[in-house]
């Protein structure tokens, strides 16, 4: 076996999917046609739920060092302000970092590159897949290399990170159903002065669509993105001159534009993969759905695609779950794709739209809708946990699973853990949550009652009991979890088990119960089974 993983594809997804596997101790090869990274992208928003996910590698700081954290949207209607939604604060005690923040594609490729070249893993560029065939227990790849020759290799897994043309997801026969959006968008990296809110989202509606400025590092820099005008949307030979008459007449005369250093036109799909598997291959990101850029949910989705494959694949790499456990990723990850579809889809058509009707809401009603609904706490809270990601649940996936009733308002097997800080040892200091625990394993949170005295979970479990304290109370009070009871965290911080009074075996049986091996040491602790790496030969 030449590599336990291939990772088709050095995109967001790809570099996320290989920095997992490595973290977890499985070395993946990870190729791609191209001959180095994006050095432009149309992606410009990171979630705070992918910043909890960067915390988790360490590169949190250095993406808000990069990037700029979003403090509020400014909506505009026929060139005059309208209204400001603040996003600075809007997550406040949902995350460690509630807000958007502001930084493209080409720099999360660079984030994500540099780390996996720390963790021994280079892209091998230049490289493209040519042919595939599954096997019992592999998978035959061919691949074009920059020189010419076919190299042939085996791999135990092939993960398809390579787009919206996916070769992976063609050379498995899955459908891709969906159509293009009617529009043709442009992109441009500019240096402009206005009247825009400086360091803001600004969001222009005008009666045939909209433009987004959003403020990129530099002085005066901005990234507008926004519909080509009708006239224009048939020709190839466009160039950002053009289109800044009509900018200016929608966005503001007072607009002047200094410099383009990227420009690019395009057209939007919206399509879903018809599964997320075939066999010993799995589509990611962009080659499993592709849709509107409402909300900056797209690179947030693949990463977190990425996320939920990355800690099944490297436990049945290493042995110690049964290949069954690999059924949960498109369970769980597909629906989720669907749903964002849905929601994008329409939001999208709204903003869109030729149609009179919608020219009137978007230039006359849309922005007093929103400055209204923001100003209502349970409507905040809703859009933070949407736009952020950390609203994703798991609660139908056969990995979710609840023993007895919990408290009313708990978070629910399937659901993200709440963000909490909590001091882990009697009179220690209040701790982050999400940077104590361990994602390269299982979490057991015990809470107000004894952990399990003598059962040992090996290396696949950590078992956390949460002191008796005040401060503590306080806290896990805000989340409905007071106690007596128990959560048994998945290593991306999903609940999998959960319950009140907690028995060791419990814990046991569910995990013998979800595919993942545990066996029985000499004195009769639970102990994960032994690794079973495959060998490489290259």
């Amino acid at each position: 076996m030449h590599t336990n993983v291939l990772v088709v594809g050095a995109g967001p997804t790809g570099l996320m999917l290989a920095n997992q596997l490595a973290r977890r101790g499985v070395h993946a090869m990870i190729i791609d046609r191209h001959s180095g990274p994006a050095q432009q992208s149309r992606a410009m928003a990171v979630q705070a739920r992918t910043l909890e996910i960067y915390a988790k590698m360490g590169l949190a700081d250095r993406a808000i060092e990069l990037g700029r954290p979003g403090t509020g949207a400014n909506m505009w209607t026929n060139g005059k302000w309208a209204a400001r939604i603040p996003l600075g604060d809007i997550g406040k005690n949902l995350s460690p970092f509630p807000f958007v923040l502001a930084l493209g594609q080409d720099d999360n490729e660079r984030i994500l590159g540099a780390k996996l070249h720390e963790l021994g893993i280079d892209v091998q560029w230049n490289t493209e897949l040519i042919s595939l065939q599954q096997q019992a227990d592999h998978v035959d790849v061919a691949l074009k290399q920059p020189d010419g020759p076919i190299r042939r290799i085996q791999a135990a897994w092939v993960a398809g990170c390579d787009g919206a043309h996916s070769a992976v997801r063609a050379k498995t026969g899955i459908g891709f159903p969906g159509a293009p959006y009617e529009h043709t968008f442009f992109v441009a990296d500019t240096e402009v002065t206005g009247a825009m809110k400086p360091e803001e989202l600004n969001v222009y509606m005008w009666r045939d669509g909209f433009h987004l400025f959003f403020p990129m590092k530099g002085r005066d820099r901005w990234r507008v993105i926004g519909i080509t005008p009708k006239p224009m949307r048939g020709r190839t030979d466009l160039v950002f001159g053009d289109l800044i008459a009509d900018i200016r007449r929608e966005a503001g005369t007072d607009l002047s534009f200094k410099e383009c250093s990227w420009f690019s036109i395009y057209r939007i799909h919206h399509r879903c993969a018809e599964r997320f598997r075939d066999g010993r291959c799995f589509l990611l990101g962009d080659a499993a759905h592709i849709h509107s850029p409402a909300g900056g949910q797209g690179m947030n989705t693949g990463l977190q695609d990425a996320y939920n494959l990355a800690w099944k694949l490297a436990l049945v790499v290493k042995g110690q779950a049964e290949v069954a456990l690999l059924d949960s990723y498109e369970q769980e990850r597909r629906p989720v794709a669907q749903q964002l579809l849905h929601t994008t889809d329409r939001t999208f058509t709204l903003l869109v739209s030729d149609s009179w009707t919608a020219g009137i809401f978007r230039t006359r009603v849309l922005a007093k809708i929103v400055a209204r609904a923001m100003r209502i706490e349970r409507v905040r809270l809703l859009a933070f946990r949407t736009i952020s990601q950390i609203g994703v649940r798991y609660r139908g996936s056969a990995l979710s699973q609840a023993l007895g009733t919990l408290p009313e308002g708990a978070p629910l097997p399937g659901d993200r853990f709440p963000w909490l800080r909590l001091r882990m040892q009697p009179d220690g200091p209040l701790e982050d949550l999400y940077q104590k625990l361990d994602d390269t394993c299982f979490n057991l949170l015990v809470i107000g009652q004894p952990g399990p005295a003598s059962v040992s979970f090996g290396d696949l479990v950590q078992v956390h009991t949460i002191p008796d304290d005040p401060a503590n109370a306080l806290e896990l009070a805000r989340v409905h979890s007071a106690g007596p009871v128990f959560y048994l965290l998945r290593p991306d911080g999903h609940i999998g088990l959960a319950g009140t009074m907690l028995e060791a075996t419990a814990i046991t049986r569910y995990l013998a119960g979800h595919h993942l091996r545990v066996e029985r040491s000499a004195a009769g602790a639970a102990q994960p089974a032994s690794s079973g790496t495959l060998p490489l030969t290259s």
